[in-house]
């Protein structure tokens, strides 16, 4: 048995290596995606089931559901073909098997001691261009996955330690920008080297043995304390139902439903009702859904250690012909959109349950935006990138202003980065005001976004959501502003027919693009927010003056001073009526 110390240690070394990995990645990407917004991941994996063992703190926590069933399909590949050996390196993106969407390369390496295999190391990262027809490969009218780009199932990249230079060549040929390609698969490799480097002093310092009943203990205190989380929370079934825009091609919304059921020690996450397979890209594999659901419970339960027993008490009912479940070739590459929408569906269902656990949904888009062109020497150019919004109000205070998606821990790329690599600069970058939404405890702030184009002309794409239905406010809270998306045409801004989707924009010199994103959900009634926070949100210019009096009763005269008398009577009315 175990004991804590050493168990502790155990732990902190396995996550310094993942740390690790994570940090080789990011300083040797040469992608900005991957570099500076950290749209990656590693992992150490179980050498028979596939199932998460530690997870990095840097890289996306949707990863650690998703890249279990990424390696779970390299251990059935190479149990088919029988020649799995030290030295082996697999690459594959397959949206459908252990997969996100097409952008996320996967790379899967097993760890050999004394012959045989102990564990497996993994790394995924988001790819700049993997071909396609959209550059960036958020193609919002995809109806199948080759138009959304190259799709490579796992296949070895290193075969006994020896480079298969052919599979280099297939994935370069299929890259509008296979320079950055070939430097981000490089700096995944450098980081399985490091991890393999790193495991091996630490299984020579303590043995294989002690280093695998310390995995073991891992992940059964983590099922332990979700099990007691869960027992906490009373028995009953709640429901809620959320929404996307649309799918791309048609201008129908597309439901999204759960049924949150808990028994006892174990709770059951049913999507009974979820809309069927649709047409457009906003469609998810069933592992990516149950990758979103892990994300979701790790926000609610944040002290349960991040492995593979997080899911070890929790069911799923996930139709097999919904947009949760989907098989090729079906387009999956607005997959982030969806996952978003889970993850709010979640901690609105909780909010049923137990409010001081969850929080008003966050803004619930990534807003995908691509511009893309040639410059004036013939090269190609393709900015990709995404950006933020507001987070929901929760129990303990405001939501976070102008913060990244809950999905992961990525980071906003900075606009000096974008405009040093592309053709562009900003007309504006700041927050936007009312956006966040009205409670106890306001939503965060969404934030505005003007790029206008430098190069002669170029073409825009923009893949996003929310525009239609709002980030909802939990107990009460108030919903988040809709989201914006708009583009210079003769003079004026012009929106697209289906709100936050549209490929084949026509930018020239000096047009620009504007998003304005929406704000995060409040939480608990609007008449018990402090009068002092509300006077304070109109001085910093959060809110208006005229919010501020409409939505929470506080009166603001000419002196910028609250109107005492006024905002008594005001508040009263609302009390009454809310």
């Amino acid at each position: 048995m175990l004991d804590p110390v050493t168990l502790a240690v155990l732990s902190g070394r396995l996550e310094q290596i993942a740390d690790e990995m994570d940090a080789t990645l990011f300083r040797s990407a040469f992608n900005p995606i991957i570099a500076e917004a950290h749209d990656a991941s590693h992992g150490i994996y179980d050498s028979v089931t596939g199932e998460t063992l530690i997870q990095g703190k840097s890289g996306l926590p949707i990863f650690v559901g998703a890249m279990s069933f990424a390696v779970k399909a390299v251990i059935e590949k190479a149990n088919h073909d029988g020649d799995l050996c030290e030295g082996d390196v697999y690459v594959f993106n397959d949206p459908y098997d252990g997969g996100t969407h097409l952008s996320d390369f996967r790379l899967v390496k097993p760890i050999y001691r004394s012959g045989k295999i102990f564990c497996f190391l993994a790394s995924v990262g988001h790819y700049h261009d993997v071909g396609g027809n959209v550059p960036g490969n958020y193609n919002p009218a995809a109806t199948e996955s080759f138009q959304e780009g190259v799709l490579i199932p796992p296949v070895k990249l290193f075969q006994g330690g020896v480079l298969q230079q052919d599979i280099i060549d297939i994935m370069s040929a299929n890259s509008r920008l296979p320079g950055s390609l070939y430097g981000d698969l490089n700096g995944q490799l450098n980081a399985l080297d490091l991890g393999t480097k790193r495991l091996n002093e630490l299984l020579d310092q303590y043995g294989e043995d002690l280093v695998h009943e310390a995995t073991v203990e891992l992940k059964a205190r983590a099922s332990k304390l979700m099990r007691a989380y869960i027992s906490r929370l009373p028995d009953g079934e709640f429901e809620a139902v959320d929404w996307l825009d649309n799918d791309g091609i048609s201008d129908d919304p597309l439901k999204i439903k759960i049924k949150l059921k808990i028994s006892g020690e174990r709770m059951t996450l049913d999507f009974s009702g979820t809309s069927p397979a649709c047409l457009g890209p906003v469609n998810i594999s069933r592992s990516t859904t149950v990758a979103a659901c892990y994300v979701a419970m790790k926000h609610v339960f944040p002290e349960v250690p991040a492995n593979s027993g997080v899911l070890e008490p929790v069911d799923f009912i996930i139709d097999e012909n919904s947009i949760l479940s989907v098989k090729a070739p079906k387009p999956v590459g607005g997959y982030t959109e969806t996952i978003l929408r889970i993850i709010d569906l979640v901690f609105q269902a909780l909010a049923l349950v137990s409010p001081e656990l969850t929080n008003g949904c966050a803004y619930g888009t990534i807003n995908a935006l691509s511009l893309a062109g040639y410059k004036k020497d013939g090269s190609r150019w393709v900015m990709f990138s995404f950006f933020g919004g507001g987070h929901g109000g929760h129990p303990l205070g405001d939501g976070l202003n102008h913060g990244n998606a809950p999905i992961s821990t990525a980071t906003i790329p900075p606009l000096e980065i974008l405009e040093a690599a592309y053709p562009i600069k900003f007309r504006e970058w700041s927050l936007r005001q009312d956006s966040g939404g009205v409670g106890e405890n306001r939503g965060g702030l969404g934030a505005v976004y003007e790029i206008e184009l430098l190069e002669e002309e170029a073409k825009a794409f923009i893949f996003g959501e929310r525009s239609k239905f709002a980030p909802p406010g939990v107990v009460g809270g108030g919903d988040g502003a809709l989201n914006k998306f708009s583009y210079e045409h003769q003079n004026e801004f012009k929106s697209p027919p289906l709100a936050s989707k549209m490929v084949n924009i026509s930018l020239s010199k000096g047009q620009a693009v504007r998003l304005e994103t929406p704000g995060g959900g409040g939480y608990g009634k609007v008449y018990k927010r402090k009068i002092d926070s509300v006077l304070n949100d109109v001085k910093l210019e959060y809110i208006s003056s005229a919010l501020a009096s409409s939505e929470y009763g506080v009166v603001i005269n000419d002196e910028g001073e609250v109107d005492e008398g006024k905002t008594f009577a005001s508040r009263k009315k609302i009390r009454q009526t809310r």
